[in-house]
């Protein structure tokens, strides 16, 4: 089977693997605003999702999707790359990926950063979702892009991610934006399944005060979950990591690597 494009930053052998997981109809370069803080400390994997990013036309093609086929695509990538372990770093419907990988490949994962992250069928997100299957019927996904990135970051301040959000929609066709439509069936019971599991893995939420649809399901979450933390950033979007991008790297490198192995770190030389 092809792999998915990815990309590797290697910065030592015995150093930890990060691997970055993307949002619908995001790519690898969601993660640009992090690249620069996190490659002095760890080796980075980056995968653009099936029909994301440069992951077009993966064989063999498949006319549906489900959540164990995107376990098995990024769990296919590691498996290449030779990471055996390591952290998760996730955004959005990324962290929905997340739960179902979890559930499959837990003994590949050390901790787990979630940024804007979907765990609870709450009214908000069932009104979201069914809302959005709706509007399919007559408007081009672009459309529907445009009019939720609103719907996510109303705001002003949240122009920034809205932005990348509103370009990252010309990505996929519509055909390929209809196969991920697909999941939805099997959406909330993936939510259910791993709300009602008691998780090992650490795990650091980050979302924005301003996040009103995805927010209080993370607050049920952490709460539930003993090894979960969460961090609400005030007047911040659902993509904390570019509206935030310095202090989400802070609150996660420190989660990650504690201020003093941050601190100890020392930058390999390009020079012999």
């Amino acid at each position: 089977m092809e792999l998915l494009n990815h990309t590797t930053y290697i910065n030592g052998e015995k150093n930890p693997w990060v691997v970055f997981l993307h949002g619908a109809g995001g790519s690898i370069a969601t993660w640009n605003k992090q690249l620069d803080a996190y490659k002095p400390h760890f080796n980075l994997l980056l995968i653009d999702l099936r029909d994301h990013g440069k992951s077009k036309n993966i064989y063999p093609p498949l006319d549906r999707y489900s959540f164990e086929m995107v376990s098995y695509d990024i769990k296919k990538v590691l498996d290449n790359v030779g990471v055996s372990y390591a952290h998760f770093v996730t955004l959005s419907f990324g962290s929905i990926l997340m739960q179902d990988y979890a559930m499959r490949f837990a003994h590949t994962i050390d901790k787990i950063v979630v940024v804007g992250g979907v765990f609870s069928g709450s009214f908000w997100i069932r009104a979201f979702v069914f809302t959005a299957r709706f509007f399919n019927i007559f408007l081009s996904y672009r459309q529907m892009y445009s009019i939720f990135s609103y719907v996510l970051m109303p705001y002003r301040r949240n122009q920034i991610a809205r932005k990348v959000y509103q370009k990252n929609a010309t990505q996929l066709t519509q055909k390929e934006y209809l196969k991920w439509v697909g999941l939805y069936y099997e959406f909330f019971n993936l939510l259910k399944t791993y709300h009602e599991r008691t998780s090992d893995h650490n795990m650091l939420i980050i979302m924005g005060g301003d996040d009103y649809i995805f927010l209080e399901g993370a607050k049920r979450i952490a709460f539930q979950q003993p090894h979960t933390t969460l961090k609400v950033l005030p007047k911040v979007g659902h993509i904390a990591n570019i509206e935030s991008p310095t202090l989400f790297n802070d609150l996660s490198l420190d989660f990650l690597m504690p201020q003093s192995e941050r601190q100890a770190t020392i930058i390999p030389s390009d020079t012999n």
